[in-house]
C-alpha cells in the first residue's frame, strides 16, 4: 500500500498528513474527503466508514480553520459553553452533558467559566465569537450586553440557569422559586419556625429567586417575614460556615437551615460538625453533593438535574444550528426534595 508523500510543518518540525493522503488511502477524491469529515450529507455509509478509517490510520488532523473558508455552510463545527464554575459539581454535570450531546454532532466544545463576573463573560462570549463558534449555551450575570452582536452575526444561543429578564430568548432552567418553597416548608412541616436562610449575592437571579420561594413560604405559615433570618453574600464554603457559625453562637440560633446553594451548603455542614450539632439542627441544602447519602445524617436536598439541563439546552441550539426559526422556548427541568435524614430533624420541643 502507497501513500502520497508526507509535507513538512514548520510550526512542529515534523511531517504532516494531507487530505490527499486520506482520499489515496481510502480509494475516493479529496473533496468526498472534505464533505466526509464536514459532515456534509449524500455520501454513503460505506464511503464515510473508509474515510474515517483512513483518517484514524494516517491520524490526520482536520484543520477547522481552513475548512471554515471551504465549507458551504461556513460552520466551524465548533460550539462555546459558559458556565459558572467549571470546578463546579452542578455546572460540570451541565459541561458533560453537552459534550456528550455535541459529540453525536461531530461538534467540539469551547468552555469557560463565569465566576459571577459580568466583565468575565463579556470577554469569554468575545473570545468565543472570535474562535467563530456556531453557537453558545450560556450562563449569565446580568441582562446581556451582546445580543445584538449575536444576532447581527446569527448566532443562536441558549441560555441556561439564569434566564435573562423581559427577552425572548431560548432557556432551560429550573424552577428556583418554587423548589425553594418547597424546601422551606419541609422544615416548616417538621415544626421549625427560627429557620436561616444562607445563600449567594443577591445580584445573581438564581439567589434572588431562591430567597423569594423562601419568604413565600413563610408568609404562607403566618410567619411574620420580617423576621426572618437572612444571610447573603455567602459565595463559598468558608464565608458560608463562618456565617452559620456566628448564627449557630448567637443567644437564638436558628433551629433549622436552608442552604441555597452547594458550595453554601458544604460550608453549613462543616459548622453544624464543629460544633456537634448535626443531628440537633435541621438543613435542606439546594443542589445534590457528592457523597451526601452517606453522611450521618445524610444531607436532605433539593436536587436539580443539570444532566438534563445541559441536554436540553444542546438539543435545542442544534435544532436552532438545523434551522428551526420558531418562537423562543422557556424549559424547565423539575426538580426532587430527596430527604437523606438532616431535613427530617424535629424543631425542639417549646
Amino acid at each position: 500500500m502507497t501513500t502520497a508523500p508526507r509535507r513538512d510543518d514548520p510550526a512542529s518540525g515534523r511531517s504532516r498528513t494531507t487530505m490527499k493522503q486520506v482520499a489515496s488511502l481510502a480509494g475516493v477524491g479529496v473533496k468526498t474527503v472534505s464533505r466526509v469529515v464536514n459532515n456534509e450529507p449524500n455520501v454513503s455509509a460505506t464511503t464515510t466508514e473508509r474515510v474515517w478509517n483512513a483518517v484514524r490510520a494516517l491520524n490526520y488532523h482536520v484543520d477547522l480553520a481552513a475548512g471554515n473558508l471551504r465549507r458551504a455552510d461556513g460552520r466551524s463545527r465548533t460550539i462555546g459553553l459558559l458556565v459558572g464554575s467549571v470546578d463546579n459539581p452542578f455546572a460540570a454535570a451541565i459541561h458533560r452533558a453537552v459534550e456528550d450531546a455535541a459529540l453525536h454532532h461531530s461538534v467540539a466544545v469551547f468552555a469557560s467559566s463565569l465566576d459571577d463576573d459580568a466583565t468575565r463573560e463579556e470577554g469569554a462570549v468575545s473570545a468565543f465569537m472570535r474562535r467563530r463558534v456556531d453557537g453558545l449555551i450560556l450562563t449569565t450575570t446580568q441582562q446581556p450586553t451582546y445580543l445584538t452582536t449575536l444576532r447581527d452575526r446569527d448566532i443562536p444561543a441558549v441560555f441556561v440557569d439564569r434566564v435573562p429578564q423581559g427577552l425572548d430568548l431560548d432557556v432551560v432552567s429550573s424552577d428556583n422559586q418554587a423548589a425553594a418553597a418547597r424546601a422551606t416548608a419541609h422544615l416548616l412541616e417538621h415544626g421549625h419556625q427560627r429557620i436561616a436562610l444562607l445563600t449567594d449575592r443577591l445580584s445573581i437571579q438564581t439567589a434572588e429567586e431562591r430567597r423569594r420561594g423562601f419568604l413565600e413560604a413563610l408568609g404562607e405559615a403566618g410567619i411574620p417575614t420580617r423576621l426572618a433570618t437572612i444571610v447573603t453574600e455567602l459565595h463559598d464554603e468558608e464565608t458560608s460556615r463562618a456565617a452559620l457559625g456566628r448564627l449557630l453562637d448567637s443567644e437564638t440560633p436558628p433551629t433549622a437551615v436552608f442552604s441555597a446553594q452547594n458550595l453554601v451548603t458544604i460550608g453549613a455542614l462543616r459548622a453544624l460538625r464543629e460544633r456537634g450539632l448535626q443531628n440537633e439542627i435541621a438543613l435542606v441544602g439546594f443542589d445534590d453533593l457528592p457523597l451526601a447519602d452517606l453522611l450521618v445524617p445524610g444531607v436532605t436536598v433539593i436536587a436539580q438535574d443539570p444532566q438534563q439541563i445541559g441536554q436540553r439546552a444542546a438539543e435545542l441550539l442544534f435544532d436552532r444550528l438545523g434551522g428551526d426559526r420558531g418562537p423562543a422556548q422557556r424549559v424547565t427541568v423539575p426538580t426532587r426534595l430527596i430527604e437523606r435524614g438532616s431535613g427530617e430533624i424535629l424543631a425542639p420541643a417549646s
